[in-house]
């Protein structure tokens, strides 16, 4: 890597791919906002603007008239739950045996 700029706080690097690192004065690597905020301030990088989504616009509704009949509503008798009620069943213990195994 080579060494593009170095102050007091931090260190650019320029990597063989084109992109940069920068290292903080505890040589450590930034990332995300600190990083982006130092390579914009000078001025290495250049951040397009974000593309805002297409809006499709919503085709005109046609008014269409149709007759509304009231519904009835259905009455639904509730039948009342019971609990159930559960026993605890303990597990038995169960010795295995250990299988020698044969090595070829």
């Amino acid at each position: 890597m080579e060494i593009i700029k170095k102050t007091d706080n931090y260190t650019i690097y320029k990597k063989k791919s084109g992109r940069y690192a920068v290292k903080n004065k505890e040589e450590k690597y930034l990332t995300d906002k600190e990083k982006i905020e130092i390579l914009l301030e000078e001025k290495l990088i250049k951040l397009s603007p974000r593309k805002k989504p297409v809006e499709e616009p919503a085709p005109p509704a046609k008014a269409v008239k149709t007759e509304e009949t009231p519904i009835e509503e259905v009455k639904t008798e509730e039948t009342p739950t019971k609990e159930v009620k559960t026993k605890e069943v303990k597990a038995k213990a169960v010795k295995t045996e250990e299988t020698p195994t044969k090595i070829k």
